[in-house]
């Protein structure tokens, strides 16, 4: 997809993305055989369930269909969110992963580490690195530019979140926060 497509898929997305309170997050535009595929990512602060996606997905169909956004052929618009194992490049990720297990790839030389976010202000993020061989975890702050990478990690049996669950009365655990990752609605354009 050229750069220019991409801008001008995103000005005219973006704020019908916004209408529907949510963020865009990604646009990307794949052929697959004779088709072309139009993969729209969105996100929020407090998740996008099933129908908030199919939602937002008939509000894209329709303007894409009433402009030449996408040119001549057919096209399938996909709308999804960004999975469990998400890339953080905004501030509003690290915002949004607060208490998830990240891996984050150091700039200069500083290697890899695993912590979880416990907070994240303007300059950089507050973490709890997991102790080592029974020992007691430790606490770490970081700057936005100290880090080239970080990637949400998936955590099956987060022991934190199983007892606030149990705890809460609530048996359910962490999974409906889970299961709303990676939801598609497709629609023929």
């Amino acid at each position: 997809m050229s750069t220019t497509q991409s801008e001008r898929l995103r000005e005219l997305l973006e704020p019908l993305v916004a209408s529907q309170g949510l963020d865009l997050e990604e646009i990307a535009v794949d052929s697959v055989g004779r088709r072309r595929v139009l993969s729209v990512v969105v996100d929020s602060d407090t998740g996008a369930d099933l129908d908030r996606i199919a939602d937002v997905s008939r509000v894209l169909s329709a303007k894409l269909d009433e402009t030449d956004a996408m040119g001549e052929g057919e096209y399938t618009l996909e709308v999804g969110t960004p999975g469990a194992e998400r890339a953080l490049t905004q501030h509003r990720h690290y915002v949004r992963a607060t208490g998830r297990l990240v891996r984050f790839q150091l700039h200069e030389g500083g290697g890899e580490l695993v912590a979880r976010i416990l907070g994240v202000d303007e300059d950089g993020l507050d973490l709890e690195v997991p102790g080592v061989k029974g020992r007691k975890p430790t606490t770490r702050r970081l700057t936005f530019g100290d880090i080239d990478k970080a990637r949400v990690q998936v955590e099956f049996n987060r022991k934190d979140a199983q007892d606030s669950a149990s705890n809460s009365g609530d048996n359910s655990g962490d999974k409906s926060a889970d299961n709303s990752d990676n939801k598609t609605e497709e629609e023929e354009a």
